[in-house]
């Protein structure tokens, strides 16, 4: 077995190659993917263009490149304090161009923002 290592792939006329598909592995690697500071700033991402501030607890991550369709799977994660009680991140809205997201108290469910808690959330997404 051979081992090929490059630090950049290029076409034969010189020009950047995009990165390469290896079809085993597109469905199992995020599409997009997104951490969201209390003031909705993007601290890290991939494929997400933007995070909007919709209304009190909900925001929109627009994705850079289009999902192929809307049957694609969302998941979270929460970076809070000791002295938060968030419940959970949820969501809903899902397009091919971007998908909602809600948080919520753990105490009534009630949606808050997350400046109002300080913290973050994480958002991942897997699909087509």
């Amino acid at each position: 077995m051979s081992t090929i290592k490059a630090n950049t792939l290029l076409h034969s006329d010189g020009s950047q190659t995009t990165e390469p598909s290896i079809p085993a592995l597109d469905q199992r690697m995020a599409k997009a993917w997104v951490k969201v500071s209390s003031s909705f700033a993007i601290e890290g991402s991939y494929n997400v263009s933007s995070v909007t501030d919709v209304s009190a607890g909900r925001s929109r991550v627009n994705f850079t490149t289009s999902m192929a369709d809307t049957n694609y799977s969302v998941s979270n994660s929460v970076y809070t304090n000791a002295n938060t009680y968030l419940r959970i991140t949820n969501f809903g809205g899902a397009t091919v161009n971007y998908v909602e997201v809600f948080t919520l108290w753990s105490s009534n469910c009630a949606v808050t923002n997350v400046s109002f808690i300080d913290l973050a959330y994480g958002v991942q997404i897997f699909g087509n």
